[in-house]
């Protein structure tokens, strides 16, 4: 039996903030991003709290949340008991307010009633997922939090809290997205309605991203490119990931290299190892690459499948994205060495079981080293 649930109730739309006024009488305890306290995009946010409402900020939020932060908000939630909480900024501030929450209501044995998510990225889906990533900085880990009850209760996305995106943060979490889309596509418990959601996602990234890179205030495509963002994050969250996150999430852990971009680089290459060893794999990137308009109808599986992954690579150099370790700094000595680490904590990934190929440790360590230079 398949169980397919999108408990999120979703607003989309530069209007979609007025949901905050339906607050009322509640001990608000707000997670957001280092740099908005204090700015046009924060005040707007709270000038939709009406004033019957007690809010409190917490916002030493940082990239990969690290636990020592995690556990500070933890703090600030035993003493603000919140009944609401609402997370605002990219995946780290979401997934940062999600872990708080789950922290928080074990330790003082409460429970909020409501959790908003307020994406200002179109890339990780947090806002309508039930995980949270965090980092073991100690032991160079990540590991998620997987619990249905840390899924938001409410999305809003407003196209215009990404409009002022810089580049990079575009470029990667637009990527991201697409990490996203092709990985539930093909994972173990993918259905008709995930594989929905996935190909339309690869279809609007395909096509939309580099518009947005480009033309960061062209408000529809933010908002296509938004909502793609929240479709692939319910399409993942129902049918899995797989091994392109298992590995990009111990290229963040050991160089620090930026989620997306970590599953950027890889992604081409998850794309061909899976297509090569999986002819149901093969058959539903192409299906997808062909509703993209990425390849004609008559095109076999195995040319469309290449030209989704030469698209992938014409869209990083498009988005001046560094295609390799080296290229974003990282000494290939230092790399190559961290191979066997890499392999084995990948293995140990959430994501990991959902790939629809279970790899070697040789394949896993085949795929890391065409990203090292």
């Amino acid at each position: 039996m398949e169980k397919i649930s999108i408990p999120t109730k979703i607003f989309s739309g530069n209007d979609s903030l007025s949901e905050l006024k339906n607050i009322s009488n509640e001990n608000v305890l707000m997670v957001c991003d280092s740099f908005l306290p204090n700015t046009p995009t924060l005040d707007g946010i709270l000038s939709n709290i009406n004033s019957s409402n007690q809010v409190a900020i917490f916002s030493n939020v940082k990239p990969d949340p690290p636990l020592a932060n995690i556990m500070e908000g933890v703090q600030q939630f035993t003493e603000v008991c919140p009944t609401v909480m609402i997370g605002i900024g990219g995946g780290s501030a979401i997934d940062t307010g999600k872990a708080i929450r789950f922290f928080g209501e074990k330790i003082t044995n409460s429970y909020i009633k409501e959790f908003i998510a307020i994406p200002t990225t179109s890339g990780t889906g947090s806002e309508v997922t039930n995980t949270a990533v965090v980092s073991d900085t100690e032991n160079h880990r990540k590991f998620p939090i997987i619990n249905d009850h840390l899924t938001p209760n409410i999305a809003l996305l407003d196209p215009q809290l990404v409009m002022s995106a810089p580049n990079s943060v575009t470029a990667y979490s637009g990527l991201d997205v697409l990490t996203h889309a092709l990985e539930s596509l093909v994972a173990v418990d993918a259905n008709t309605i995930t594989d929905a959601l996935a190909e339309k996602s690869v279809d609007v990234i395909a096509n939309t991203l580099v518009e947005c890179f480009k033309h960061g205030k062209n408000e529809e495509a933010r908002k296509i490119v938004h909502e793609a963002s929240c479709s692939a994050g319910i399409a993942f969250n129902n049918a899995g990931l797989g091994i392109c996150h298992s590995i990009a999430h111990q290229l963040g852990a050991n160089f620090h290299i930026p989620h997306g971009l970590a599953n950027a680089m890889l992604l081409s290459y998850v794309v061909e190892y899976n297509a090569s060893n999986s002819k149901l794999a093969m058959h539903k990137y192409a299906i997808a690459t062909r509703k993209a308009g990425l390849a004609s109808n008559g095109m076999a599986d195995t040319v469309a499948v290449r030209r989704l992954e030469n698209h992938i690579k014409t869209m990083m150099r498009q988005m001046d994205c560094p295609p390799t370790l080296a290229s974003f700094g990282i000494d290939p000595k230092e790399a190559i060495a961290a191979t066997d680490t890499i392999v084995a904590a990948a293995k140990l990934d959430g994501t990991f079981p959902g790939n629809p190929v279970v790899p070697s440790d040789a394949d896993l360590a085949t795929i890391y080293k065409k990203i090292i230079k």
